[in-house]
C-alpha cells in the first residue's frame, strides 16, 4: 500500500469495537431516555399550577405527579428530581418545615414508592423551599 496524506493511520485498530460492551463503553455520544432525570415542580393542591417564569411547565399536584411519573417510567427515563412549592405561612426563617415528616416532599415519595415503584427519586436537601428569606441555609447574624 502505497503512503498517502491524509490516509492515516493505515491500519485501524477495531479491537475496542469487537464486542458490545466494549464498543458502548468507547462510544463518543448517544442519549437514550435511560440517562435523563426530569425535574418536576410539586405542589399542594388537587390541581397543577402553570409556573409563569417557565411556559409550558407546571408543578404538579400529587394526583398528576403520579401520572407523570407514570409516564416517565413507561419512556424509560429512569428517574425524578422533586422540587417543591412551598406555601408561604409554612414558611419560617429557620426552615422547620423541611423536618416535617408529613411535608410536601415526604408525601410525594411515599405515594410515588408506593403507586411509581420502578421510578427513581431524588429529592433536593437545599433548605430555599422553606424558609422565608428564600436563601439555602439558616442566616445567623
Amino acid at each position: 500500500m502505497r503512503d498517502f496524506p491524509g490516509r492515516f493511520p493505515a491500519t485501524r485498530l477495531r479491537r475496542t469495537r469487537r464486542t458490545a460492551w466494549s464498543r458502548d463503553l468507547v462510544r463518543e455520544h448517544g442519549l437514550r431516555p435511560g440517562d435523563l432525570i426530569w425535574p418536576v415542580f410539586v405542589t399542594t393542591g388537587e390541581t397543577d399550577e402553570p409556573i409563569d417564569s417557565m411556559p409550558g411547565v407546571v408543578r404538579y399536584a400529587l394526583p398528576s405527579l403520579v401520572e407523570a411519573a407514570g409516564r416517565a417510567a413507561d419512556l424509560g427515563i429512569p428517574l425524578i428530581a422533586l422540587f417543591p412549592y412551598t406555601s408561604p405561612d409554612r414558611r419560617t426563617p429557620r426552615g422547620e418545615e423541611a423536618l416535617n415528616p408529613d411535608n410536601l416532599v415526604c408525601r410525594a415519595i411515599r405515594r410515588l414508592k408506593r403507586e411509581v415503584p420502578g421510578i427513581g427519586v431524588m429529592a433536593d436537601v437545599a433548605l430555599d423551599p422553606y424558609t422565608s428569606h428564600g436563601q439555602d441555609g439558616i442566616l445567623d447574624e
